[in-house]
């Protein structure tokens, strides 16, 4: 309704900022939308933080570590979801200059978590995930 306001007023739709088209393309309020933005991001975070934790006591095996560090990061990328939404999400992750890197990053995410259950290759795999989410 508020675009047909605008439009009818003379204003034109193409002078919307990025933050007033986020705003308009998600259901959930601004307020609601940066609530879920700082919860996912935080348990990504502290899911992170455990695995890491866990990796440094003693007599444990690399498990823990591989499935919590994978899943923070998971949570972590998921957060924006709530920023500007699952579709435009989704289609900035695969554009051309990006596809590489979703790629590297999801393969990794999925390695990981094979591996999670292979000695050795758990370390390996969260290092690559840590550069492919750099890049």
């Amino acid at each position: 309704m508020d675009k047909l306001k605008r439009v009818l007023s003379g204003q034109d739709a193409e002078d919307q900022s990025a933050l007033s088209e986020i705003v308009e393309a998600s259901s959930l309020s601004w307020g609601t939308r940066i609530k879920g933005f700082i919860v996912c991001f935080v348990i990504g975070i502290l899911c992170s933080l455990l695995g890491t934790l866990l990796l440094w006591v003693p007599g444990k095996e690399l498990r823990p570590f591989a499935v919590l560090y994978t899943l923070g990061n998971i949570s972590s990328i998921g957060s924006t979801i709530f920023l500007m939404g699952p579709v435009k999400q989704l289609k900035r992750m695969f554009e051309p200059t990006r596809l590489i890197a979703t790629i590297l990053v999801l393969l990794s995410f999925v390695l990981t978590l094979c591996s999670a259950f292979w000695k050795g290759l758990a370390l390996i795999f969260c290092v690559l995930q840590s550069l492919a989410l750099t890049w």
